[in-house]
């Protein structure tokens, strides 16, 4: 794993000759990223992760922290929160903001000694999951880090908009599998990185928490299709 987006989260944060992050996928062409937004204050936070911050309780775990934005926010409100990012670059950028439990780890490798009352997962948090066939594994692991009583919060977009759609109404999906399942490539200071990543409507991700002894209500929904579940046993 190179970790180029962690190594342009944390030349971004300490001036180290920040250049452009250039993401593209399976399903749409090469974009420029805007890294600064990815230490966005609450005020510049979609509507879904503001009500995601809002519904944060008891002790939390940020999965998938990347550049801390939602930890630093939580924390500065006198909130018990930790940092989790399989990126070092991204865990030494939360580290250098003074976010006070910072931990670099996968989520399937990561262990506590702890569980948690509120596990947030935002900025398109199944898309940790990577396949759908490991989504049952993710919620399984995420299960085992929640105290009794306590709530998984997870954003995620149908992408089903991005693909055309016909006079009768229908949409053009290729046959290659889950819609949802895309190649995500990035492109930092002359290197490559692809991985996979994972986008699950509302309805299939509900499906999969029922399947795995959750209870999944949806929250809020915001723009091109995002929404916010709320996971509960």
């Amino acid at each position: 794993m190179l970790d180029l987006f962690g190594q342009a989260i944390l030349d971004f944060y300490t001036q180290n000759n920040p250049q452009p992050l250039l993401t593209e996928t399976s399903i749409s062409e090469e974009d420029e990223m805007d890294v600064a937004y990815l230490f966005r204050t609450f005020k510049n936070m979609p509507k879904i992760e503001q009500k995601a911050l809002q519904l944060a309780k008891g002790k939390i775990l940020d999965i998938g922290a990347g550049a801390g934005c939602h930890a630093l926010y939580l924390q500065q409100k006198g909130m018990e929160v930790t940092a989790l990012d399989q990126s070092a670059h991204a865990i030494e950028a939360c580290r250098l903001q003074n976010i006070q439990h910072c931990v670099q780890s996968s989520l399937l490798d990561y262990k506590s000694e702890t569980q948690f009352d509120t596990l947030l997962l935002l900025m398109n948090g199944t898309g940790i999951f990577g396949k759908l066939n490991q989504t049952a594994t993710y919620l399984q692991k995420l299960k085992s880090l929640l105290s009794p009583g306590g709530q998984i919060l997870i954003d995620s977009s149908d992408l089903i908009y991005m693909f055309d759609e016909d006079e009768d109404g229908g949409r053009w999906i290729p046959d290659t599998g889950y819609y949802g399942e895309l190649e995500f490539t990035l492109h930092y200071k002359g290197q490559k990185e692809q991985f996979p990543w994972l986008y699950l409507d509302y309805n299939t991700l509900q499906n999969a928490a029922l399947a795995n002894g959750f209870h999944c209500e949806l929250v809020a929904e915001g723009k091109n299709y995002d929404y916010l579940a709320r996971l509960t046993v």
